[in-house]
């Protein structure tokens, strides 16, 4: 478990020196880059493409700069936190893996670097989202102002995302950025589809790092142990597993939790298998979409398995499933309808035929 990284100190060069955050040198300077890929998009392509394109992301960025990061100074500065770390690097590593493929289905850098930053947004929102009405008792404690309860939700970074909370967000952004740029959606998907698990993969290993996303007890040879504190360990505390520690003061015994499946290290080898062979099926597919329903089959399968060994979420609705087994239950059934449709469509070209698929509609 690794939870933070470091402090990244609000100024620079002491109490008295230039601020970081807020109204200072950071903010500067993403005026002065956004501004710079502001007016290259411009020039390229249109002024109202660039807003589309770029307008929303600069601006949250901006706001997260301006306000976010100083709430989220703790006295030493602000934490980097391991779990946000690795969530960036799982949308870099994956939206990498995303252009290279573009390139050889017709799609431009730019056009899946602008995809890539809407659904890393809108999908952003739709796990966070998800995670806080499922653990809203969290969030909105008596006795917790407006203030703090708002950086509660928003400190994404500390841990917290639902991965199918992500779905319905970043299928409708991904849905309207081909419809607006009039592009095949089903190729598009298949596109993204082994760069999304790449993210996964990685992510999850930022899981590994939070402590969230814990498995039961388990004496298997690889079995961990988290420290006081984590998720795993407060689970155990309230469910009795560790009667030498003290109820009155918890935090204050130096006792591990006990071993446990490291869950998150086999979602995070899953997803990366998952993701190869979603590649290597991409030219074999004949049919635009197939390789996408393929990771929409297959996914949903081992998180059913995955909860099976997963002990953080009770059977949800009156029945012995998680919600995130009910949910997969769900997307194997859109999976089937998938299928069904795609199969009617006809067959498409070759994968590295490198074709234009759209245009941007100005």
């Amino acid at each position: 478990m690794l939870t933070t990284l470091f402090h990244i100190p609000s100024r620079i060069g002491g109490d008295a020196g230039v601020p970081l955050f807020g109204w200072g040198l950071l903010l500067a300077v993403w005026a002065l880059v956004g501004g710079g890929a502001f007016a290259w998009s411009a020039w390229r392509h249109s002024p109202a493409a660039a807003v589309r394109t770029l307008g929303l992301p600069l601006v949250l960025v901006g706001a997260v700069i301006l306000w976010v990061l100083p709430a989220l100074d703790d006295g030493a500065g602000v934490p980097v936190r391991g779990y946000g770390v690795m969530l960036l690097l799982a949308a870099s590593c994956g939206t990498w893996l995303s252009i290279h493929r573009g390139r050889r289905m017709g799609f431009d850098a730019d056009t899946i670097l602008s995809l890539a930053t809407e659904v890393f947004l809108w999908g952003l929102a739709g796990a966070r989202l998800f995670y806080v009405i499922e653990y809203h008792d969290q969030f909105f404690r008596p006795g917790l102002s407006p203030a703090e309860t708002l950086l509660g939700v928003v400190n994404v970074a500390a841990g917290g995302l639902v991965v199918f909370g992500a779905i319905p967000t970043a299928a409708v952004a991904t849905w309207l950025f081909a419809r607006r740029r009039r592009l095949d959606l089903l190729r598009l998907a298949d596109c993204i589809a082994p760069g999304l698990l790449v993210g996964l993969a990685i992510g999850r290993v930022g899981c590994f790092f939070n402590g969230c996303c814990f498995g039961g007890r388990c004496d298997l040879p690889w079995a961990v142990s988290f420290p006081p504190g984590s998720p795993p360990w407060l689970d155990q505390v309230e469910r009795g597993l560790l009667p030498g520690v003290p109820a009155s003061q918890p935090l204050a015994s130096a006792a591990r939790s006990l071993p446990v499946h490291p869950v998150q290290i086999y979602a995070a080898i899953d997803a990366g298998l998952l993701a190869w062979l979603a590649s290597a099926a991409t030219p074999v597919f004949r049919r635009d979409g197939a390789v996408f329903a393929m990771v929409l089959t297959l996914h949903p399968i081992s998180r059913i398995l995955q909860e099976a060994i997963r002990v953080d979420e009770p059977p949800a609705l009156g029945t012995p499933l998680s919600i995130s087994q009910l949910i997969s239950v769900g997307l194997l059934v859109v999976a089937a309808g998938l299928w069904a449709w795609i199969l009617r469509r006809t067959t498409r070209g070759s994968f590295d035929s490198g074709s234009p698929v759209g245009e941007d509609l100005g």
